[in-house]
């Protein structure tokens, strides 16, 4: 059976910057202000590829609106990233396999529902079950009675987890099926977000105007327009919203979100584009946010093509090797950007197992040997190279025309390399989805929690919900597999390092570059902050 995404020990702590300031302003759009918590903020956003079902749900823009309209028993703090009881009183267990949940008392649903026990028991079988396709199935893997409910093949032999059992409104029991020390730090992934009947009973309404129990509720929803949320005045947490509520407002092009923000028709931008990185500090002074972010950008090979797949590894290395990382990111992301030497990310810090200069000279950009390693697999498949990847958000288009020069002029061609532009991010991913990509594409990876296995298994895994490119090795599962069972840190952080280290022989993915959360706000707006996962902390905010 495939093992799970889960990591098996605790999450290590990540010191993050944070800028605040502001004063002032208009309120042309997006409601009302005047400091009293009552004002609304507008903010630019991504059209999900999803409908947003927390089960469903594996992409930042749908998160975005998860992470504000429900709470579970885990949240990622803000500024650490590390898991702390929100929903839960407490989780114990004598063996690390057998967890009994005890939720607190006092929380409803935003329609006035109590959530329960058979709230998350509800939820978390549903997501597991194969009838219903959800892309974060795999979260449940570890829970008992699993492969009966979702099966690798056939039909499913079971509809609920045999290892989930309601005891009574507060408290249920979880059965894994191996020890799991550290089971409890991945539950505040929106996969594990309790649901309400209205979900079940109703469930095409429920998906038009979706309900959760986070300090937002939904107020209206057009799909590739706009979301409107609104601050939940009957919240019965301690993180209820400081400010009236969020527009989420789709734009297919960062630059128009940029210009709006200098217009003033827009709060909140935080998708920096490339083009106004040199300009934004002066634009915005001290309402300009850049920091550290869990996120890396990659290009990832579909190995369903014979012409990219299995042993071409020369051929992989040698286009890496062709990618100016420091040129790029200096002068198209002023910095911003740092390339990248591993399949992790700098805000792991060593302890956590980033292993800087890993890839070694697989990443270090040589143009006479790239374009020896090239001839020496063979050439370029039918003589050319495509990079896709969508060109909505990211600034992506131009870093894409970038590679393709540096790529190009290692080779001595102009047209070698060419991009395929997808117009927004849902149909990128649907055609991700149906592997219809004919080379490399852009595999940008944004941590779903702050461990090194986060960074590898989701993406490398064979099967993995988030291996676009379908690249499977047994060596490298067996590492993932011992690291997993491991409940001691430090071996298991040693043992995803050995892991990785098969990327080096291998190259699935081309690692580019890290990447900063950045954004930038009105004068309406103070107290703004982004957390580790470079998403704003809205619920934070508050409107002048």
């Amino acid at each position: 059976m495939r093992r799970s995404v889960h990591a098996r020990w605790a999450a290590c702590a990540i010191a993050v910057a944070l800028a605040a300031t502001a004063c002032g302003g208009d309120d042309d759009y997006g409601g009302s202000g005047g400091g009293d918590g009552n004002g609304v903020l507008s903010s630019s956003w991504g059209d999900p590829q999803n409908p947003l079902e927390p089960a469903n749900t594996n992409e930042v823009q749908g998160g975005k609106v998860l992470d504000m309209i429900f709470r579970g028993l885990k949240r990622y703090d803000p500024e650490t990233g590390e898991a702390k009881d929100m929903l839960a009183e407490s989780i114990t267990t004598d063996d690390s396999q057998n967890f009994t949940v005890k939720i607190k008392d006092g929380w409803t649903f935003s329609n006035g529902e109590k959530v329960t026990a058979k709230s998350f028991v509800d939820a978390w079988n549903y997501g597991a079950d194969v009838r219903n396709a959800q892309k974060n199935a795999y979260f449940f893997e570890y829970i008992e009675g699993y492969d009966a409910v979702h099966p690798e093949e056939g039909d499913p032999t079971a509809e609920t987890l045999s290892g989930l059992k309601v005891e009574d409104d507060r408290t249920f029991t979880v059965e894994l099926s191996q020890k799991f020390s550290t089971w409890p730090d991945t539950l505040g992934y929106n996969a594990f977000a309790p649901l309400p009947r209205a979900f079940f009973d109703d469930h095409d309404a429920w998906v038009r105007k979706p309900v959760g129990n986070g300090p937002y509720q939904v107020e209206s929803y057009t799909k590739g327009s706009a979301m409107k949320l609104r601050k939940w005045d009957d919240y019965p947490g301690d993180d209820e919203a400081q400010n009236g509520g969020v527009d989420l407002k789709v734009y297919t092009d960062n630059n128009a979100a940029y210009t709006d923000l200098l217009a003033g028709n827009l709060d909140l931008a935080d998708d920096i584009p490339a083009a106004q990185l040199k300009n934004v500090e002066n634009d915005l002074g001290d309402r300009y946010i850049n920091q550290p972010a869990g996120i890396i950008q990659t290009l990832a090979f579909p190995f369903y093509e014979e012409a990219w797949g299995e042993g071409k590894e020369q051929l992989r290395k040698g286009i890496s090797r062709a990618i100016n990382r420091e040129q790029i990111t200096e002068q198209i992301f002023s910095n911003t950007r740092t390339p990248a030497s591993d399949w992790t990310s700098p805000v792991l810090g060593e302890e956590g197992g980033y292993q800087k200069g890993l890839c070694g000279q697989a990443c270090e950009y040589d143009p006479d040997e790239a374009k020896k390693m090239i001839e020496d697999a063979g050439g370029l498949p039918g003589g050319k190279i495509t990079l896709t990847s969508n060109v909505d958000t990211g600034s992506h288009r131009e870093w894409l025309d970038a590679v393709c020069n540096s790529i190009n002029n290692a080779l001595g061609r102009d047209s070698a390399c060419t991009v395929n532009p997808v117009g927004t991010f849902a149909d990128y991913r649907n055609q991700i989805g149906d592997q219809r990509m004919k080379g490399p594409f852009r595999a940008g990876w944004q941590m779903d929690y702050p461990l090194i296995q986060n960074f590898l298994q989701p993406l490398y895994y064979t099967n993995a919900s988030s291996n676009d490119g379908k690249w499977s090795n047994e060596k490298f599962d067996r590492l993932v597999d011992e690291a997993n069972a491991e409940s001691d840190t430090q071996e298991a952080i040693e043992t995803f390092q050995d892991a990785e280290r098969v990327l080096v022989e291998e190259m699935p993915a081309i690692p580019l570059w890290y990447q900063n959360g950045s954004a930038g706000y009105s004068d309406r707006l103070s107290d703004v902050k982004l957390n580790p996962f470079s998403v704003p902390v809205y619920d934070q905010i508050t409107v002048a």
